[in-house]
């Protein structure tokens, strides 16, 4: 379960918009209507490793994990369209709302579920200080989505720091490797 502070902050990352102080509303056109809520379509593509690469994500458990990572992402009211990984690191493909930020999000879903595994599973467990955070477009859904599902079979040929280095490198982000891992 998400404690509490996670419920709390997940009510307090969307409050309900007052309008601006002396800002009056012009009344819309006839036959129109105003937007009154915000609207977006942000999917990002979160990737974090365990602590120091470490294999802590046993296959006993990780189809739980996974489920548990979705599970954060819907009480922050968001959608979890896949989640998947290795011994070492996850890929989330995620549907938030404009008003979440990434870092929240992602601050979020590693604090309960490393919480999670420690009492449940695994006491020496805990993520990786960092992560990757990258804009996904609506017309990319399904090959991030295929990509995410096909983890094992990529591990097989391609280490976790090559990947995510490439993922840096493809989304134009310089990086010094001596400050990108723990």
């Amino acid at each position: 379960m998400v404690d509490e502070n996670s419920r709390e902050a997940a009510k307090e990352c969307s409050p309900r918009r007052k309008p601006w102080v002396g800002a009056e509303r012009e009344p819309a056109l006839e036959g129109r209507k105003t937007m009154s809520h915000t609207c977006g379509n942000i999917l990002l593509h979160l990737i974090f490793s365990t602590r120091e690469r470490h294999p802590l994500i046993e296959t006993g458990f990780r189809s739980e994990l996974f489920a548990y990572l979705g599970g954060i992402v819907r009480e922050m009211r968001g959608t979890a369209l896949i989640i998947n990984g290795t011994a070492d690191h996850v890929h989330m493909l995620v549907r938030t709302r404009p008003a979440q930020a990434p870092a929240e999000l992602a601050r979020v879903v590693k604090t309960n579920s490393s919480r999670w595994v420690r009492e449940k599973w695994s006491p020496n467990f805990g993520w990786q200080t960092g992560y990757g955070v990258f804009s996904v477009s609506e017309s990319n859904v399904a090959a991030v989505m295929k990509y995410i599902a096909s983890q094992e079979e990529h591990h097989k040929k391609h280490s976790f720091q090559d990947e995510f280095l490439a993922f840096l490198k493809k989304n134009g982000i310089a990086a010094d490797e001596k400050y990108i891992w723990d």
